[in-house]
C-alpha cells in the first residue's frame, strides 16, 4: 500500500490500517539479538506490489518477511535501517493523489511511533547515509521484487545477490538471520496457532463440503472463504485437486466423481504473515476403497512415526529418512515394493512413490526463511545431496525447542518418474508393476501437520484436523 500524505485525524487512519503488531518489547528484543549477531549495519527493504497485467493492478501487497520480523508492520516502498539494536526508518510521506484511491493513512512520524523507530527520514536519503557517515559497511538481503533490487542496488551501489550466492557481510548477515529466525518467541507461536486454528476450520469445512461439490473449485471456495472471513489470507497458492501426483496443482477445474481421492493443501497466513500449512487426503464419496485404504494407511503410518520422533536434538534428517523406512515398508507389505525394506531406501526405492522430503521450516513464510536457500535449511557445513531419495529434502539440521516444522510425508503415482526409462530400468525387478497396477485408483496421498517442537518433546499445532481414517471418512459423510 502507498503511504498517504493527506492529513487526518490519527484515530481515522487507524481505524483503516491493521493493527496487528507485536508489542514493542518483541519488537526490540528482535533487533537486539540480532545486534549481538551480527556487528554492522542491516538494511531491510519492504517491497512492493508486483503489477498483474498493467501496472495500476497489482497484486497484494505482502511485506518482505525479514522487514515484517523487526518492525511488525507493512508498507510498500520503505527501508529500515538496523544497527546495534537501534532502528532508522525510510520511508516517503504519503502523497495527496493517493488518498483519492486507498483513503487516509499515517504520516512517516506516526509510522516510526508504531514501530519504535528512533528516527525517519524520506527514502531518497538512505542512499546519503549509506554513503555518508551515517551508515558504513551495510548488508541487506535481496528484495523478492524487481523494482526493489534496483533501488538496492542503486542505493547500496553495488550488486546484490541472492543469499545462497551471496558472499561477505550479506552472507554473514543472511546466516545471523537464520539463527535468530529458526526458533520463535511467544509472539509468534500465539500468531501461528491462531492460523493452525483457522487452517483445522478451513479443511473441516472442505471436507463437509464435498458432498455437495461438482469441481475441485467448489472446494477450494469453500476452504477458503473460511479463511477470508477471518481476515486473513492463504499462506500460498491453495492445492485442492483429485490429481494429487502433480505437487503444486493449481489448477481447480476438474470434475471429481466418487471414486476419486482429493489433496488439499491450503494454509491460512495471519494479518501479520505468519502462516499454517495443512494437507489432507480424503475419499470423494466419503469411504476409501480397499486400496486407498491401504496406500493411506502407509503414508499414516509414516506420518505418525516420524511426529512421534520429533524432539529436540533430533536430526530432521533423520526424520525424513524414517518416512522413508516406513514407506518402504508398507510397500513391501502391499507387495508393490520387493526386497529389504533398509536396502531399498538405501537404493532409494521408495522415491518412485515418495520424491519430496518430509517437510520444512514453518513461520512467516510458508517455507520459512526459503529466500535464504539453504544457509537457512542446512546446518552450516551440510550440503544437499544428489541422491534421488535425499535431493528435495528442504531441512538438514537438528531441531532445536520452539522450531515449527511440517511433517508431510506421501504417496504418489507420478507419470514422469514411473514412466522415466532410466527409473524404469533401474527398479524394474524391485517394482511389481502387476500390483502397483491394482492402486490405479490412487493418484496422489499426503497428511501433513505442523509441529512445535518443545523442550521435552512436540506438540502438534494441528492435532485438532483428524487423519484416522473413520474420522476422515466421518467428516466428509
Amino acid at each position: 500500500m502507498q503511504l498517504l500524505r493527506f492529513m487526518c485525524p490519527s484515530s481515522l487512519w487507524s481505524s483503516l490500517t491493521p493493527a496487528f503488531a507485536p508489542p514493542l518489547d518483541i519488537l526490540k528484543r528482535r533487533r537486539q539479538q540480532l545486534s549481538v549477531l551480527f556487528k554492522h549495519p542491516a538494511v531491510f527493504w519492504s517491497g512492493e506490489a508486483p503489477s498483474r497485467n498493467f501496472p495500476a493492478n497489482t497484486y497484494p501487497f505482502r511485506a518482505n518477511s525479514h522487514f515484517l520480523y523487526f518492525t511488525g508492520y507493512s508498507c510498500q516502498n520503505a527501508a529500515v535501517c538496523l544497527q546495534g539494536g537501534t532502528l532508522t526508518l525510510y520511508v516517503d510521506e504519503p502523497s495527496e493523489a493517493s488518498a483519492l484511491w486507498h483513503g487516509p493513512e499515517p504520516s512517516r512520524d506516526a509510522i516510526a511511533q508504531l514501530i519504535g523507530a528512533s528516527a525517519a527520514f524520506p527514502l531518497a536519503e538512505l542512499g546519503s547515509h549509506i554513503l555518508g557517515p551515517h551508515i558504513k559497511d551495510a548488508a541487506t538481503v535481496l528484495a523478492p521484487d524487481s523494482q526493489t533490487q534496483q533501488r538496492q542496488q542503486a542505493v547500496l551501489g553495488r550488486s546484490v545477490l541472492p543469499a545462497p550466492q551471496a558472499a561477505g557481510l550479506d552472507r554473514e548477515l543472511a546466516i545471523a538471520i537464520t539463527q535468530l529466525r529458526l526458533c520463535h518467541d511467544d509472539a509468534a507461536l500465539a500468531e501461528m496457532r491462531q492460523a493452525a486454528a483457522v487452517t483445522v476450520k478451513a479443511h473441516q469445512a472442505g471436507m463437509q463440503a464435498t458432498g455437495a461439490a461438482t469441481h475441485e473449485s467448489g472446494i477450494r471456495a469453500t476452504m477458503e472463504q473460511v479463511i477470508l472471513a477471518q481476515d486473513m489470507t492463504t499462506a500460498y497458492g491453495s492445492i485442492v485437486t483429485v490429481h494429487g501426483e502433480v505437487l503444486h496443482n493449481h489448477h481447480y477445474y476438474h470434475a471429481i466423481a466418487p471414486g476419486d481421492l482429493l489433496l488439499a493443501d491450503v494454509g491460512a497466513e495471519t494479518l501479520s504473515g505468519w502462516a499454517a500449512d495443512v494437507t489432507r487426503t480424503w475419499p470423494v464419496s466419503g469411504t476409501f476403497s480397499s486400496s486407498q485404504r491401504s496406500l493411506y494407511s502407509v503414508v499414516l503410518a509414516a506420518h505418525d512415526a516420524c511426529i512421534a520422533a520429533v524432539k529436540p536434538g533430533v536430526e530432521y534428517r533423520e526424520i525424513h529418512l524414517l518416512a522413508a523406512q516406513v514407506m518402504a515398508e508398507g510397500l513391501v507389505d502391499l507387495g508393490i515394493l520387493q526386497g529389504n525394506p533398509t536396502d531399498l531406501v538405501e537404493q532409494d526405492a521408495h522415491a518412485l512413490f515418495f520424491p519430496h522430503g518430509v517437510g520444512h521450516l514453518l513461520g512467516l513464510d510458508v517455507h520459512d526463511m526459503e529466500d535464504l536457500g539453504d544457509i537457512a535449511g542446512y546446518e552450516l557445513g551440510r550440503q544437499r545431496s544428489d541422491r534421488f531419495g535425499l535431493g528435495y529434502l528442504r531441512l538438514d539440521r537438528p531441531l532445536q525447542a520452539n522450531m515449527v516444522v511440517t511433517i508431510e510425508p506421501g504417496f504418489y503415482q507420478v507419470p514422469a518418474i514411473l514412466q522415466n526409462p532410466v527409473w524404469r530400468s533401474r527398479y524394474q525387478e524391485i517394482v511389481n508393476w502387476d500390483r502397483l497396477a491394482e492402486f490405479a485408483d490412487v493418484r496422489g496421498i499426503r497428511i501433513e501437520d505442523d509441529v512445535l517442537v518443545t523442550t521435552t518433546g512436540h506438540e502438534v499445532l494441528t492435532a485438532d484436523l483428524p487423519t484416522a481414517i473413520a474420522d476422515v471418512e466421518a467428516l466428509v459423510q
